[in-house]
């Protein structure tokens, strides 16, 4: 059976959380034996030190939520992390130029990160945002340029993103087996996918591995333990 708790990116990024909020996700991420913590970028020194006799790694992320950094802004904040401590980064896209098809800028975005990424050892991961880039065919355009460039994950969501509703209100869409069954099919071997946004459950976790995601960003990886070990004592 597959560990999915060991596939875990532990989310500790909601705006309102505290430094308490960071030692007890660092706390209970080591105790669950998650992949990494994903922290807000001001606290990977922190968490870098709070995990250090640990095997949990620290991520954090860049241009959050939106993408809409200057290239050298996103290159800055990553390389700062890197000096913190941080070893995985979760880049967003620029959102707008995706949905104008202005290409060769997303490229360079994209590429500057992945650069910096190389040359300090870091893993990238690439969020596409998929409840704002919902159409395929800039979804799969996105997994191609992110081959091209070499990043190491491409990713669905923010978990931030709302998406407006024609008959009024916004709407949370998150990972969706389609996305994850997409994106797998759609970037070359050497890149994997991570699967984020309203994975609150252990169903949701095993199904977007099953689709082909490698890596899983939640804040809910005590309920997926929960019901994890639940499903085991089952066998």
């Amino acid at each position: 059976m597959t560990d999915l708790v060991s596939l875990i990116d532990h989310a500790i990024l909601h705006p309102t959380a505290t430094a308490s909020d960071l030692e007890q996700g660092c706390r209970l991420a080591d105790q669950l034996g998650v992949a990494t913590v994903c922290v807000k970028p001001y606290w990977v020194a922190a968490a870098t030190a709070l995990l250090q006799h640990s095997s949990v790694g620290v991520g954090t992320v860049i241009g959050f939520p939106h993408g809409s950094n200057n290239p050298v802004v996103k290159a800055a904040e990553a390389e700062q992390a890197c000096d913190d401590g941080a070893t995985e980064l979760d880049m967003v896209v620029n959102v707008g130029q995706v949905l104008e098809g202005a290409w060769q800028s997303v490229q360079e975005d994209i590429a500057v990160v992945c650069q910096l990424a190389r040359r300090r050892g870091a893993l990238l991961k690439v969020i596409f945002e998929t409840d704002f880039v919902t159409a395929d065919e800039d979804k799969t355009r996105l997994c191609e340029i992110c081959t091209e460039v070499g990043v190491d994950f491409v990713k669905t969501s923010t978990g931030f993103g709302y998406t407006r509703q024609e008959e009024g209100g916004y709407a949370y869409r998150g990972a969706t087996e389609h996305d994850i069954r997409l994106m797998a099919e759609s970037v070359g071997p050497s890149v994997r996918v991570k699967a984020s946004g309203g994975i609150r459950g252990y169903q949701d976790a095993l199904r977007m591995v099953q689709l082909g995601a490698s890596r899983l960003g939640t804040s809910a990886s005590a309920e997926i333990a929960r019901q994890q070990g639940t499903d085991e004592s089952s066998y």
